[in-house]
């Protein structure tokens, strides 16, 4: 059957399963927008290459399955790599695929010209020039298999335009693919290992177990409630796994780290064993990583060798599919309660109890809220990157995995609201609320135009301080208050930008107006803006010395 490249590369997504793709055109991938035009593949344009990329990883993260963005050479090439690099280190499963200049060009500095590849050697799992039309099937295919297996992440695949536009019989090449189990990683033997760890576990007085995003990824969220539930032990989780373990649970404390809350530090602090499961250590969990690991034994679980050993000693490292080793691990944890350490846990609670009810309208209260007004529903929050994320880890109550989706390990401003998109597409059974700062939004706040034109009911709240607020605490804490670039003093009405582009907006500056605000939008399943307008003096508290123990706190 003769096709042209682009032709096999539409087949292909096709075969993968993909029915929407993230992208903008331009000239050297224009033979795969042709062939899109009668593909049974949804397009859906973004404003910007870094919205498809966003968008893209939202839709991964909201779905479980592969993100796919599409560009062309040149500046639309590398204007989704802040997108890959975001998807690389919260470990997304996104294929981007790009058009490149003519095979007989490369190399010659033509027109848009860019080594994609080399550029994104550093933020993708592996990529792709494809140089033999014969062997872009296969690629492509194995572009998804890297994408969606063992640690995973994104891959770009680099399509010259003559590519795209030769024929070649795709039936033959498709026969020749042999890529589908060459990714399959053949983990150790860990019975032994797991029976080590359970004997840990079962004489615990102390034991946390700490939640990470690779939990979320692996869909092994139940395996961690019923290890919680058999041992009677405590659950804390990072900014990437939030919703691994149900928020109303009696054993979750919520979230571990620089911002995270005391309860949940003091819990990882004072254990004698600690569980991390799908976890990095990253430095904004651990903070001095030394003093992290005293006095207790680390029980590492993650699909990735890598990370064993690499920011933390850990007493026993199990690496492999966390479904598997948990399912393990759990014949093995003895079913007990540990009265006297829930009680311990139970007093510092009544110590550190914080009420965000009384006083103006604030961040937290906006999250307490949205608690109450979403309580029903099943809904995806996804936050930008700034206080407001910080505020939204601490005060949601997130239930199920895949319904809060954050920008962790670059920490990228911009992310939301194309992320917001993606979700929604992925999810259109689900309401998508997406928060961000006034900063983050002017980023990629144009993607309100994509929200329009596919008719997404998002929800976007801008908590509004005219100021870059995790900036300006930082300047608070460390630099004197010598607020430098932080402050944004020109006026912007949010309400009047999302009006131009059809989307009806409010701005609130009272907790009734936002409540009142909320509900109309909610109720009317329309696309939204509300404007919270707060204190540019408001910050996050807690707030941990950067680079201190779980117990050294700054006082903001």
């Amino acid at each position: 059957m003769l096709m042209t490249g682009a032709q096999a590369i539409v087949e292909c997504l096709h075969k993968q399963g993909v029915n929407t793709v993230f992208g903008y055109p331009g000239g050297t991938i224009l033979p795969l927008y042709d062939a899109l035009y009668e593909a049974p593949v949804k397009h859906v344009l973004t404003t910007h290459e870094q919205g498809a990329a966003h968008a893209a990883d939202g839709y991964a993260r909201a779905s479980g399955k592969v993100g796919v963005c599409i560009a062309t050479a040149g500046p639309g090439a590398t204007n989704l790599v802040t997108g890959l690099a975001n998807a690389f280190m919260d470990s997304v499963p996104v294929v981007a695929i790009t058009g490149q200049v003519p095979t007989g060009l490369i190399g010659r500095d033509a027109f848009q010209e860019v080594d994609i590849t080399g550029i994104t050697m550093a933020v993708t799992k592996h990529n792709f020039l494809v140089k033999d039309i014969k062997k872009l099937p296969s690629i492509i295919e194995q572009a998804f298999a890297i994408a969606s297996s063992g640690r995973m992440g994104p891959v770009l695949v680099d399509v010259p335009r003559d590519i795209q536009a030769a024929q070649f019989d795709f039936s033959h090449s498709m026969d020749k693919i042999s890529f589908k189990d060459c990714h399959r990683r053949h983990y150790p033997d860990n019975n032994g290992a797991v029976q080590q760890a359970a004997a840990a576990v079962n004489a615990a007085i102390r034991p946390v177990i700490l939640v990470g995003g690779g939990v979320i990824a692996a869909g092994a969220s139940q395996g961690v409630i019923e290890l919680a539930e058999q041992g009677d032990i405590p659950v804390v989780s990072t900014l990437m796994g939030i919703g691994g373990f149900p928020a109303s649970h009696s054993n979750y404390l919520g979230m571990t780290g620089l911002h995270g809350l005391r309860l949940a530090n003091r819990a990882v602090q004072e254990a004698d064993v600690l569980i991390v499961i799908g976890s990095r250590f990253s430095d904004r969990v651990t903070g001095d990583r030394s003093r992290y690991s005293q006095g207790k034994a680390i029980i590492h679980i993650d699909i990735d060798p890598a990370e064993i050993q690499k920011n933390v000693a850990a007493h026993l490292g199990l690496v492999g599919d966390m479904v598997s080793l948990l399912a393990v691990l759990n014949r093995y944890v003895e079913k007990q309660s540990r009265t006297q350490w829930r009680q311990t846990i139970n007093s510092w609670q009544e110590e550190q109890a914080v009420s965000v009810c009384a006083g103006s309208l604030s961040a937290p209260w906006v999250m307490e809220e949205l608690n109450r007004l979403t309580a029903s529903q099943d809904t995806i929050f996804v936050t930008d990157v700034g206080q407001h994320q910080m505020w939204a880890a601490q005060y949601l109550k997130v239930e199920r995995p895949r319904n809060f989706l954050s920008s962790g390990g670059l920490g990228a401003m911009g992310f939301g609201l194309p992320a917001a998109v993606g979700a929604q597409l992925a999810a259109p059974e689900k309401r998508v609320v997406h928060i961000a700062g006034d900063g983050g939004f002017k980023m990629t706040g144009c993607e309100l135009y994509t929200v329009a034109v596919q008719k997404l009911p998002v929800i976007s709240l801008i908590i509004n301080n005219s100021g870059l607020g995790m900036i300006r605490q930082q300047q608070k804490a460390f630099y004197n208050s010598r607020f430098s670039a932080a402050v944004l003093p020109a006026a912007v009405d949010f309400t009047l930008f999302a009006n131009s582009f059809g989307i009806q907006a409010y701005s609130t500056s009272s907790k009734d107006e936002f409540t009142q605000a909320f509900a109309t939008v909610w109720a009317q399943n329309k696309p939204a803006v509300i404007v919270v307008n707060i204190s540019c003096d408001d910050m996050v508290s807690p707030m941990l010395l950067p680079g201190g123990a779980l117990d050294e706190y700054i006082d903001i």
